[in-house]
């Protein structure tokens, strides 16, 4: 897992503006996930991993399909570029360069463990699997709490 050191080393220096960030197209609309009404075709990430973020989603799509994308939650989109400080600590996060992404947050809390995350379930091992053959990181696998959460890993 990257340091936030070796992170800014790689990124640069996080900023409120973000002007790092590109939009990229989503292959499938994802609903936010504290308000599924309302659904998201485009995203914006750090330009460097737009490309595995793009990747990602086009693999999830080929891999699932949209309607099991749906059923399973897949699509509840929790965010990517928030520009703070972790919670609870005083380093950036790595949402702060738009390098990580949540999702389905309400069913994948930040303490949970695989006890009880839905992301830690056997129909999800998949779509782990498609993060980390892009280069990103489940901290859910890594560390087993934040099971909504992954971040580029190189």
């Amino acid at each position: 897992m990257l340091t936030t050191a070796q992170t800014i080393a790689k990124f640069g220096q996080p900023n409120e503006k973000g002007t790092y960030l590109v939009t990229i197209n989503l292959p499938y609309p994802m609903r936010i996930a504290w308000d599924t009404d309302t659904t998201v075709t485009k995203m914006r990430c750090h330009k460097d991993v737009a490309h595995a973020f793009s990747a990602v989603f086009k693999d999830l799509l080929a891999t699932y399909g949209y309607e099991r994308i749906v059923e399973l939650g897949i699509d509840l989109y929790g965010g990517c570029f928030n520009f703070r400080k972790m919670r609870g600590g005083s380093s950036w996060s790595t949402h702060s360069w738009g390098i990580a992404i949540d999702l389905d947050p309400a069913r994948n809390t930040l303490k949970e463990t695989s006890k009880t995350a839905r992301f830690a379930r056997a129909e999800y091992k998949e779509m782990i699997d498609i993060f980390y053959k892009h280069g990103f990181i489940s901290l859910g696998r890594e560390k087993n709490f934040d099971w909504m959460h992954f971040q580029i890993n190189h």
